[in-house]
């Protein structure tokens, strides 16, 4: 049987990975080894980045609403465990937005909130 040269498949495979590495600096975007060490260091911190992101998100939200709650007069916490007794499942990002943009809608939930704390 002939011999097979693999230099087809090797350039193909460098490509790939030299153009993922397209907008490096230095030999970040041209030598291949180098550029292969830099791509699967972005695509793992992609990965975790997308997972941060998630984090982050909730975080602003409960930001959000414990500034309006304290504008309301009772603390993130407690307004939190006053939709739970009221049985209300509203999730974060919907509080963080009536927050923002229902104000009158929020201070009727803190309402129902701070009377099935009381």
């Amino acid at each position: 049987m002939a011999r097979v040269k693999g230099g087809l498949n090797a350039k193909k495979k460098h490509n790939r990975v030299l153009n993922l590495a397209k907008g490096y600096r230095g030999a970040r975007s041209k030598q291949y080894r180098i550029a292969k060490q830099s791509v699967m260091r972005a695509l793992t911190s992609s990965f975790a980045g997308r997972k941060e992101r998630k984090r982050q998100f909730r975080q602003l939200w409960i930001a959000r609403i414990n500034a309006a709650c304290r504008m309301n007069g009772i603390s993130y916490s407690k307004f939190m465990y006053g939709l739970k007794l009221a049985d209300i499942t509203i999730n974060r990002k919907m509080l963080s937005e009536m927050a923002i943009n229902d104000a009158a809608g929020f201070t009727a939930l803190v309402e129902v909130a701070k009377s099935k704390l009381a």
